[in-house]
């Protein structure tokens, strides 16, 4: 990308790549629930800034980066808040979280055990 002075801004590295998706993905999923007010926005900065040493440490494992923010945040937000996010299908039973599946692995989606259902993938819930 070219900036206004006419300099080129380097190509982001693959895991600085990773790590930008993830960061966007688990906002959006926090703006759809609409839960992304400032300090919550803090938890994700804190989540990517802890994973952005563990990927560097282990650049494998950074089609995993995703899953394991969302994890990060919803560890934080269950600390502070409480539950998020709140499972959609089971309205007729107490209110619980849905999980991030697989928990170490790629394209990770957001599931209700409970029911037994996907949910929908990091980044599009509604």
């Amino acid at each position: 990308m070219a900036r206004d002075n006419g300099c080129m801004e380097p190509i982001p590295s693959p895991l600085e790549q990773a790590l930008h998706v993830a960061r966007a993905l688990v906002m959006a999923d926090l703006a759809a629930r609409e839960v992304a007010q400032a300090d919550v926005v803090s938890l994700v900065e804190d989540a990517v800034v802890h994973r952005r040493w563990w990927v560097e440490q282990w650049p494998a494992g950074a089609e995993y980066v995703t899953g394991l923010i969302a994890q990060d945040v919803q560890d934080a937000l269950l600390e502070r808040y409480g539950r998020w996010p709140l499972c959609p299908v089971c309205t007729d039973v107490e209110p619980h979280a849905l999980e991030v599946e697989p928990e170490l692995g790629p394209d990770p989606h957001w599931v209700c055990s409970k029911a037994a259902v996907i949910v929908a993938p990091v980044g599009s819930l509604r």
